[in-house]
């Protein structure tokens, strides 16, 4: 019953109230050495992603390297202002624990970013991510402009044509517009360069698909 409720999405009136003022966090990033709530360099575009525990998923994306400006641990997609990690983690704000990406479009494209996310975990679970439940470990893309929902959602298509025919369920992925990112407490922030062997829930398909194919949907 207690992972039931944490896998539905409450509605905003019964949603956590939260708070007015942003919780704690880091003010650099731990690997990158560069300030991690800004302000970024002109050029520099932002990606939100949620895969499954953000500890794991931030990881997929630092190590990209080439074009990464930054990248933070938080919550989006929720009812509740300026969340506690304990909070999200009740299944009482509707947030989802994503990572958000600075990166530099000139060194490394959203289409990139896309086939990362994709890759590294299952779209196919709903509300969970492997053994991890709740609707905090929900597959979810949250665009900020046109072009990047075209590319999320022509993905998306792809992706599920590949997955289908490979025996995968259906994809669960949300696309929605990103709201407010509310980053989480500094001990969150690139956790798994601070504690190499900490837990890490993603695994992944095993899939592969080239972005290229979603044209073709």
């Amino acid at each position: 019953m207690f992972f039931s409720k944490k896998a539905v999405m409450p509605e905003a009136s019964s949603a956590l109230p939260g708070r007015t003022q942003p919780i704690p966090t880091a003010e650099t990033h731990f690997t990158l050495k560069r300030p991690l709530a800004g302000p970024y360099p002109e050029g520099i575009e932002t990606a939100v992603f949620g895969l499954g525990c953000f500890w794991g998923a931030e990881r997929k994306f630092w190590q990209l390297s080439e074009g990464i400006w930054i990248t933070a641990v938080g919550y989006a997609a929720g009812f509740t202002p300026n969340p506690t990690y304990e909070e999200v983690c009740s299944g009482q704000t509707g947030h989802n624990e994503v990572v958000l990406v600075a990166f530099d479009p000139a060194k490394i494209s959203y289409d990139a970013l896309l086939k990362t996310f994709w890759e590294s975990h299952d779209p196919t679970q709903g509300m969970r991510q492997g053994n991890d439940i709740g609707t905090q470990y929900r597959s979810g893309l949250y665009v900020s402009s046109p072009a990047q929902r075209l590319a999320a959602e022509s993905s998306r298509r792809a992706y599920d044509t590949v997955l289908k025919a490979k025996g995968f369920d259906a994809v669960t992925t949300e696309i929605v517009d990103a709201g407010p990112f509310y980053f989480a407490e500094s001990y969150h922030q690139q956790y798994l360069a601070k504690n190499p062997h900490g837990y890490c829930g993603l695994g992944g398909t095993g899939v592969s698909c080239p972005i290229g194919l979603a044209a073709a949907q």
